[in-house]
């Protein structure tokens, strides 16, 4: 459509607007985790059990609502991108399969798949102009 054809100039403006929707989204989902002590840690990183790994679950719980957290955090500001963009990718997979595993069906376990899968998408574009890690 010619009427939004214009629009092709400015990728990092879109790149720019993903990143803060993004990061501002897994910073309020990640922070709530984080602050929930190690009782709930154990409970998130229980889900490790989907990848074969049930051992030490407080701290894969509290690795994931760090990396929700300050993940989101550094997506905002475009830096350290990529690795933080694979490390989402991978919690997101993890997320999904707990909704698949405990037979809540595609539907429940679709926002997961779908954020994953813009994250993996995005660790191969990079953070656009707009960002701390600009090259």
């Amino acid at each position: 459509m010619a009427l939004l054809a214009s629009f092709g100039k400015y990728k990092n403006t879109g790149l720019l607007i993903t990143r803060i929707g993004l990061g501002i989204m897994f910073m309020m989902h990640g922070y709530p985790k984080l602050l929930g002590g190690p009782e709930q840690w154990e409970s998130i990183g229980g889900a490790m059990k989907n990848a074969g790994i049930d051992f030490i679950p407080v701290i894969w719980g509290l690795l994931a609502a760090v990396t929700e957290t300050f993940g989101g955090f550094l997506i905002l500001l475009g830096l350290a991108f990529r690795p933080v963009c694979l490390l989402l990718t991978f919690t997101m997979a993890i997320a999904a399969s707990v909704h698949l595993n405990s037979n809540e069906g595609f539907m429940s376990a679709s926002h997961a798949i779908e954020v994953g899968v813009v994250f993996f998408g995005l660790a191969f574009i990079g953070p656009g102009t707009y960002s701390v890690d600009k090259k």
